[in-house]
């Protein structure tokens, strides 16, 4: 089994546990998810991202200085409202504060818990690593918080060159980009996408500009950020998000359960910001962030009436002090055979320990995993 070691991995301290097939690692500042790297043959890849800033400590908030990998985010957004009194930073505490490293009953588990105060409650982190499997499972108990609060993954995909990714979904019953300003070219952000725009395929998104924009295709834009929403279809088993990078031989991809984190939001990072720390250097990054939120406003926009939850689309969990809630996740990457260009099914296995990713090409593999992970209450 996996042994926990901390180390200072760019400027943050961090517990790592290491298989023969991933090495993953928590920061203790912000609890992100970094390093996540995956054996594929005879070399390992590191999909996910680090902020160029790593080293520089810039001013602003935590979340931004430790920036990388993966994080939970409560509340998910930018937070920039006030709402019954509450003021929360950038995603929130649990994206910010400095978690504390729990004993693991299990040694192929991390566990960490954070006590937050701006609105009182207490969340459990956990990451578990399997021997055999190439993945990471996540899982997060918040207990003793009382109301509603947009929840969120904010996974970050670093990807080696420009339009080397085939980015793919689950089936999603609503898309739209982002209806607000994204960014304001007088701060010095730019933005192509046509706000507000509801779309139903990745491949066929309208730009500002009267275009359409292949957001399957990533790498793109460069130049640009920008932000979109996918509303999961929630009677699946469980929803997926997928990257193909068929030139380096693997595939990236996520599963969640639509029934608690019910949508996920591409944020489309490549040279669109123009401002500190940013300065035009974070570039083919790609956000791809499963939530329960509206959009990335945060708290106030999130638990208010707005176009999404008006409809019938929750953009909120609704806490109760006297239970638990078990927000489960878990990523993985697997080598891919020639011809794998982009995935289109991924399905449990027959004997629910491994998936079947499937391509549009007609190729497939087998993952080992455990998919009844996102169902399940325990580490």
């Amino acid at each position: 089994m996996p042994s926990a070691q901390k180390t200072t991995l760019l400027g943050q301290e961090t517990l790592v546990m290491k298989t023969r097939h991933v090495e993953a690692g928590i920061t203790t500042r912000g609890g992100q998810l970094w390093p996540a790297k995956f054996r594929v043959g005879d070399k390992w890849v590191s999909p996910l991202s680090v902020a160029p800033w790593a080293l520089e400590n810039p001013p602003g908030p935590e979340v931004i200085k430790v920036l990388r990998g993966d994080f939970f985010c409560m509340p998910f957004g930018g937070n920039g409202t006030v709402h019954a009194g509450e003021r929360h930073p950038v995603h929130g505490e649990t994206a910010n504060r400095r978690w504390k490293n729990e004993p693991s009953p299990d040694p192929g588990a991390l566990h960490f818990s954070l006590r937050t105060k701006i609105r009182r409650g207490r969340v459990d982190k956990f990451l578990s690593l399997v021997e055999g499997h190439p993945a990471i499972y996540q899982r997060h108990v918040v207990s003793g918080l009382s109301g509603r609060m947009p929840v969120g993954h904010h996974a970050m995909l670093h990807l080696p060159a420009q339009g080397c990714a085939r980015i793919s979904t689950s089936p999603f019953v609503h898309g739209q980009v982002f209806p607000g300003e994204f960014e304001n070219a007088v701060e010095g952000g730019y933005s192509c996408l046509k706000r507000g725009a509801v779309f139903s395929s990745l491949k066929n998104v309208p730009k500002a500009d009267g275009g359409k924009a292949d957001l399957s295709v990533y790498p793109a834009r460069e130049g640009f950020e920008d932000l979109v929403m996918l509303v999961s279809d929630d009677s699946l088993p469980f929803a997926w998000t997928a990257a193909v990078v068929a030139e380096e031989g693997w595939v990236w991809f996520s599963l969640k359960d639509p029934r608690i984190l019910r949508s996920t939001v591409f944020w489309m990072s490549n040279g669109g910001r123009h401002y500190p720390p940013w300065s035009g250097r974070h570039r083919k990054v790609i956000g791809l962030e499963d939530v329960t939120s509206y959009f990335h406003c945060g708290h106030a926009e999130s638990v208010r009436p707005n176009p999404l939850n008006k409809a019938g689309i929750p953009t909120f969990i609704g806490f109760t002090p006297g239970s638990g809630v078990s927000i489960n996740s878990i990523m993985a990457v697997a080598p891919i055979p020639n011809g794998f260009d982009e995935v289109r099914h991924i399905r449990k296995g027959k004997n629910g320990r491994s998936v079947e990713l499937e391509s549009r090409s007609g190729k497939s593999i087998k993952v080992p995993l455990a998919p009844g992970f996102l169902f399940n209450q325990h580490t």
